[in-house]
């Protein structure tokens, strides 16, 4: 080959390069910046609390004997706590900047700065929390149907499937866009925009508007055959009757209640990072501002490591779990009927 065409092959290698990351960055929506920095920071502390409140609750469902009667809430904590363990590893690792070369690089892109084992557990986390949705609205609104035909290997399934379906999903799209160029790690980009725009759309319609539609529904049903178990319960009272029968139990509407708050915080906090994901693959003309983005990312980080406080306040029997590890008191147990209005 002659001097001329090699000076040409590396004008054309460097014009490439040049061409691929100008692309990527007009797409890809996690560059290093100065905020980045004090974001990485921020998210490891969020990582370490989520940790510490998730792995007490999943302490009190187990020392309150929920942990059996309550597999989906106890794997949808299990979740979240994997996500925020590897929100430490992840991000801690971000923190050492290191400068990614050759095969270690290329696998701590994949393994660690891709976020893969993070969305892992926040995707199963979604799985699982419709999962939940259809457990309670099966109990509630077919009870009978229920009761004879829903099996404890089948919720077992559910809560498997939302480990194995969700990290199928992340390593198989990790490992077909993840690259390493410049040092610096791009994941989650896929080349064509016809197919990055096609698989952004089913990402935000799976995840998240499927999972609200199964959410608005099942709670929707729940909360309208409560309240006429409520004014059927009324009525025998007012004519001295017994309810206890149709009564549900209080563990049930504790769950219940627990879930919805759980949902609907699942709703606001996922909302802006579905939505970026979706502008900036669908849109070629779409701007994302750093801000922006690290904002969205933070909220939908917060909402695992928040969770674990809405479970300590609203799921009487974690609760009690946890008020007993407070020395020189002594609580009761919750009462075991609830006026439902």
């Amino acid at each position: 080959m002659s001097e001329e065409s090699l000076t040409a092959s590396h004008q054309t290698d460097a014009e490439t390069t040049m061409e691929v990351t100008q692309t990527i960055s007009e797409y890809l929506f996690f560059l290093p910046s100065s905020l980045g920095v004090y974001f990485q920071g921020v998210v490891v502390v969020i990582g370490v609390v989520g940790t510490a409140a998730n792995a007490l609750i999943l302490y009190g469902l187990v020392a309150s004997k929920q942990h059996k009667k309550q597999v989906l809430v106890f794997n949808q904590n299990a979740l979240d706590l994997f996500s925020c363990i590897f929100l430490i590893v992840s991000y801690s690792v971000r923190l050492c900047n290191i400068r990614l070369t050759g095969l270690l690089g290329y696998w701590l892109c994949m393994f660690l700065y891709s976020d893969v084992f993070i969305w892992t557990g926040i995707l199963g986390s979604t799985i699982n929390l419709a999962s939940i949705t259809v457990e309670r609205y099966l109990k509630v609104v077919h009870a009978v149907w229920s009761k004879k035909k829903l099996r404890s290997w089948m919720i077992y399934s559910a809560a498997a499937f939302a480990w194995i379906g969700s990290a199928v999903y992340n390593f198989a799209l990790v490992s077909m866009t993840a690259m390493v160029m410049d040092g610096r790690c791009y994941s989650h980009f896929i080349w064509q925009e016809t197919a990055r725009a096609i698989q952004a759309l089913w990402y935000f319609v799976s995840f998240y508007v499927i999972i609200l539609l199964i959410i608005i529904f099942g709670y929707w049903r729940i909360l309208v055959v409560i309240r006429r178990q409520a004014r059927v319960m009324a009525g025998h009272s007012a004519a001295g009757s017994s309810t206890g029968q149709n009564q549900l139990s209080h563990m049930e509407t504790s769950v219940i209640k627990t879930m919805i708050l759980v949902s609907a915080f699942f709703a606001i906090s996922q909302l802006l990072n579905h939505i970026l994901v979706l502008l900036v693959n669908v849109s070629p003309n779409f701007v994302l501002l750093d801000f922006a983005w690290y904002l969205s990312l933070f909220i939908a980080f917060l909402y695992i490591c928040t969770n674990p406080f809405i479970y300590a306040i609203k799921f009487d029997p974690v609760k009690q779990a946890l008020l007993r590890l407070i020395p020189c008191k002594k609580f009761g147990q919750p009462n075991e009927t609830v006026n439902i209005t």
